[in-house]
């Protein structure tokens, strides 16, 4: 079994490993990110600090907020991952700023892109966030 500690650095590993991905895409590959992409940066980012300092004070009680964040940031993920791949979606997809959310500038395998790389992420960190929970509330210390 995992101790509680181990399970924040692992969370704290998924969202700088995630965050420094998006940064790659915009900042490296110059790939400019559309409205929905911003939205997940929000949901995103701010992780990486929290789970940082809760792994370094050993403060289980940021699990609350990683997961509410990870449960929206999920969430419109989800729903940009549908525009890009679900026709019935992408047809009914509202118009974004410069860049169009149905676009893909990765589309590894015909399924693998950019939001289901961040799906994937925040599921991690969704995940991870309720076992900190769940163990806190059963006492567990390990």
């Amino acid at each position: 079994m995992m101790h509680k500690e181990n399970y924040l650095l692992a969370a704290w590993s998924v969202a700088l490993v995630a965050t420094l991905g998006s940064l790659y895409f915009s900042e490296v590959l110059k790939f400019i990110p559309c409205e929905l992409c911003w939205y997940q940066r929000i949901f995103m980012y701010p992780q990486v600090f929290l789970l940082g300092m809760a792994f370094v004070r050993k403060q289980f009680i940021i699990a609350r907020y990683t997961l509410m964040l990870s449960i929206i940031g999920g969430t419109i993920s989800l729903y940009h991952y549908f525009i890009q791949k679900v026709p019935f979606f992408r047809n009914t997809a509202p118009s974004c700023s410069i860049v169009p959310c149905t676009g893909d500038y990765l589309n590894w395998l015909g399924f693998i892109t950019i939001p289901l790389l961040a799906l994937i992420a925040f599921i991690f960190i969704g995940i991870i966030s309720y076992q900190v929970i769940r163990m806190e509330k059963e006492g567990k210390y390990i």
